[in-house]
């Protein structure tokens, strides 16, 4: 807008430089609105037009700067360790400097060293006394990943002012903690005292990173969510084939047409895969041709864990922007120029011309590392034999103590307040609940608990392209659902919807995938077995059939399968409930029962409801290659006549292994097929159950979808409304007793009760005698209070005519001043008058109705009521 508005001004002080040199030329000057006069008037159309195009006027709104900066930041209430350095912090900020000079000396060509930058108080402060080691009261932040993460998800990323230099400010951490931003120095001074806190030998490094890492561009990496973990399997022994065994039936396939639709996969994967290639190689041309003219050159700083502590077996580098660990080799990381931790300060002496990767990490070797400090704890080098046989050496000995107890001196301790972190702030963890990562492929998104009506926390969504436009797969993780949903699983391409659970869901649902809510589609359900009573673990069903997958009955059931057939029409409201599919086909199986001989157990059965046939096969004994079978022809027990048929040997067709004498009667099948009528019944009623139970639990998640029902701690105060209504009604349970308790303590009777005998009852006239002493007693009371306020009232008028007497005799005398305080003392003598007499008037008008009220409370008093009941 100030571009614009000074293009305005030019532009007119050029038409007014133009009229002044036609003006003395003699010429008319000829005024803008002048011309459009003359030339044409301006239409409707014209004005509609304008408009038009004034309102296709958009204003590029700057976007919000970062209000973390040292001008924003209240310092005020800082305490004074922020505002001001010990005698031993100046100490040290002189040694520092003469360190800077003496390498600047030695190193004219290296950059200056990060050594005392300002805080927000303006002040310098050595960088490792801004390092404060805290050991978090969280459990889930005693690990660096999980701390790194912490960091990462609380604090926004602020580029450097400078991506040359180290920033010239270097807040505190319970600063950036407050304000929630900081850049990568301020997320590795945190994370760096977090992990010093836990245990591990960290350190914050001031050096050259990528561009990438830099500015924390996360849109050529893969999202660690996307990356899919290898499953080991596990290779099944394989039983060593049987001397006798059954040789497996030939295989009449084509083994070209297999070879031939085998090479088509190939060749169109491949294409696919090619046609990938090479648009990953254009896309990576395209990079390089934009290279970075400032690579090597970008200050970044990262934290640095060592091995040994915490059984760290190799050392790495954590990335406090991203969380992330890498290796020391890792090509992100350009060079080192110093690094420190709460103890000491470190100087890398080693060439990065390889980036870091071949930089030795051997803190206590002076000939790579410069060290600041020599009173700290340090690595030491292995020495030789020969090293070790020079210090022993008394001499040598007591000179290196000497020296050493010279130049020692100890890190002061930090300036910085202890760093703490609310419940709340660690519930909440992104600034204002939210934050978006933008990864190749794919965007990250993370929410706070509660933060979300449906209790969504995290969503991630997969594209196909790379510009992000086309969907492939969302993810959403949830938490704190009363429905116990974990994850939703929604795949674009093929409509499929997967949910999971966490065990407690009403009808014990562990994953449920589908494509439509709507019943008798395409799903999959499966169940935690163990919180059924029917141990059921899956069910598959289709339009047409139903599969159950059971575990662990005491029946043995472990698999039934039922097919259905169309539905009838029928005239009335058609719903699943009032008109079941017809069931065609009904097919079970049973593991084996050790109590039963095989050839009595059986191992599937088959009943053909539309053929009114039964099939059972057996379970196949050890020492056998085939088991029995049999198929039972159920007909009705009545003809077309109503006579009763009789069992007869064509109903029952047995293929029997070892054939056994009460097989072959006609009683034995006769009570066999019978059984199976019944248990055909039973497993009809159980197939139509689990269809109502679809029915219910699709109801169900459909009600759990629109409600979004989230569950809250009985120990969440501020989110639990129940416990927030028990606790207030409580308090207020609490205060009236405690007013009760007070009220008693109030008795007005107990003096005068006091004075009569302890073990004798109280007579009526005495209990007369009682309520007029009390009565006269507070009447006296009332008149004493009364008199008292007219005594003080009276003095305060006495004083103010004195004072006013004074005044006239001594006026002429009287200085400025002098009249000044007479004034005052006038003022504040009618404020006191003027209250006295308020609270004369008020008490003369509350004292008869305060005498009634005690009067009538003694009439009510449980201990004179029953001698009052003669007078009333």
């Amino acid at each position: 807008m100030e571009v614009l508005k000074e293009k305005v001004e030019e532009e007119e002080e050029a038409e007014r430089e133009e009229a002044a040199v036609r003006a003395e030329r003699g010429e008319k000057v000829v005024r803008p609105m002048e011309v459009q006069r003359e030339e044409a008037p301006m239409t409707q159309e014209m004005l509609r037009d304008l408009e038009k195009k004034l309102s296709d006027i958009e204003m590029a709104i700057p976007e919000k700067l970062s209000t973390f900066t040292k001008d924003t930041i209240d310092t005020s209430k800082l305490p004074l360790s922020y505002q001001s350095n010990t005698l031993k912090e100046e100490h040290l900020l002189q040694v520092a400097d003469s360190f800077s000079r003496q390498y600047s000396h030695l190193c004219p060509d290296r950059v200056p060293l990060f050594l005392h930058p300002l805080n927000e108080c303006e002040v310098p402060k050595f960088v490792s006394t801004t390092i404060r080691p805290t050991l978090m009261p969280y459990p889930e932040l005693y690990n660096w990943d999980s701390c790194a993460q912490f960091v990462s998800d609380f604090l926004s990323m602020v580029p450097l002012p400078d991506p040359l230099k180290p920033p010239s400010h270097l807040y505190s951490p319970t600063t950036v903690l407050k304000y929630q931003e900081g850049n990568c120095f301020d997320f590795s001074t945190l994370l760096c005292s977090m992990l010093l806190g836990a245990g591990y030998d960290a350190y914050c490094v001031n050096g050259y990173g990528s561009q990438d890492m830099c500015q924390m561009d996360l849109t050529r990496d893969v999202c660690p969510l996307t990356v899919k973990h290898q499953e080991v399997v596990q290779e099944e022994e394989k039983v060593p084939p049987k001397k006798y065994a059954i040789k497996p039936p030939r295989d009449l396939t084509s083994r070209f047409q297999q070879e031939q639709e085998t090479k088509k996969l190939e060749e169109i994967k491949a294409e696919e895969e090619r046609q990938l290639r090479e648009e990953e190689e254009r896309l990576l041309d395209v990079e390089k041709a934009k290279t970075d003219p400032l690579h090597g050159l970008r200050v970044h700083s990262w934290v640095l864990v060592l091995s040994g502590k915490r059984e760290v077996p190799e050392s790495f580098f954590i990335d406090p922007f991203t969380a992330r660990s890498y290796s020391t080799q890792d090509d992100h990381f350009l060079g080192i120029e110093s690094l420190w931790n709460h103890k000491n300060y470190w100087v890398n002496m080693q060439d990065c011309w390889n980036c870091c990767k071949d930089l030795v990490f051997d803190l206590g070797d002076p000939v790579r590392w410069e060290y600041l400090l020599l009173g700290t704890e340090k690595s030491h080098l292995s020495l030789t034999e020969e090293e070790e046989d020079g210090l022993n050496d008394d001499d040598d000995v007591e000179n290196l103590g000497k020296e050493d107890e010279d130049k020692s001196f100890d890190m002061p301790p930090s300036w910085v307040e202890q760093i703490e972190i609310s419940p709340e702030a660690f519930e909440t963890r992104c600034p204002n609940g939210k934050k978006v990562i933008q990864y190749k492929r794919a965007k990250l998104e993370k929410w706070a608990p509660y933060l979300n009506s449906n209790g969504l926390v995290c969503r991630l969504t997969t594209y196909e392209d790379l510009e992000c436009t086309k969907t492939l797969e969302i993810k959403e993780w949830f938490q704190n659902r009363e429905d116990m949903l974990e994850l939703k699983h929604i795949d674009k391409s093929t409509g499929l919807n997967v949910d999971y659970f966490k065990p407690g869901h009403p009808q014990a649902l562990r994953v449920h995938s589908y494509k439509s809510m709507q019943p008798e589609t395409d799903r999959i359900m499966e169940f935690y077995d163990r919180a059924r009573v029917d141990s059921l673990v899956k069910r598959e069903e289709t339009s047409k059939t139903m599969t159950e997958y059971y575990r662990g009955r005491s029946d043995f059931l472990s698999y039934r399968h039922v097919s259905f057939g169309d539905r009838v029409k029928k005239l009335s409201l058609n719903s699943a409930e009032s008109n079941p599919r017809p069931i065609v086909k009904i097919t079970e199986r049973f593991a084996r029962n050790p109590e039963q001989p095989a050839d009595e157990d059986v191992a599937e059965r088959v009943f053909l409801i539309s053929e009114e046939r039964v099939q059972l096969r057996y379970h196949c004994r050890d020492d056998h290659i085939t088991a029995s079978k049999r198929e039972f022809l159920r007909r009705s027990e009545v003809d077309h006549k109503g006579n009763k048929i009789v069992m007869t040997p064509d109903m029952c067709i047995s293929f029997e292994v070892e054939p056994m004498e009460h097989t072959k009667k006609l009683l034995y099948q006769y009570e066999a097929m019978m059984k199976l009528k019944n248990e055909e019944k039973l497993s009809r009623h159980q197939a139509w159950e689990s269809e109502l139970e679809v029915l219910e639990i699709l109801k169900l998640r459909e009600e759990e979808e629109e409600e979004h029902r989230l569950t809250i701690s009985i120990y969440d105060t501020k989110r639990n409304e129940k416990s927030k209504e028990y606790r207030e009604a409580m308090e207020r349970v609490m205060h009236e007793e405690h007013l009760r308790q007070v009220e008693a303590q109030l008795d007005y009777l107990a003096p005068f009760l006091a004075q009569l005998p302890p073990s004798e009852k109280m007579t009526r006239w005495q209990a007369m005698r009682v309520k007029d002493e009390c009565l006269s007693d507070f009447k006296q009371r009332l008149i004493d209070k009364a008199n008292l306020i007219q005594a003080r009232f009276e003095k305060e008028t006495q004083e103010l005519q004195k004072k006013q007497q004074w005044y006239q005799e001594n006026q002429v005398t009287l200085t400025v001043e002098d009249e000044d305080l007479y004034l005052s003392y006038c003022s504040q003598a009618m404020f006191r008058i003027r209250i006295l007499e308020q609270r004369l008037n008020r008490h003369k008008e509350l004292a008869p109705l305060k005498y009634l009220a005690l009067e009538e409370k003694l009439y009510k008093d449980p201990r004179l009521v029953e001698f009052m009941k003669v007078f009333v």
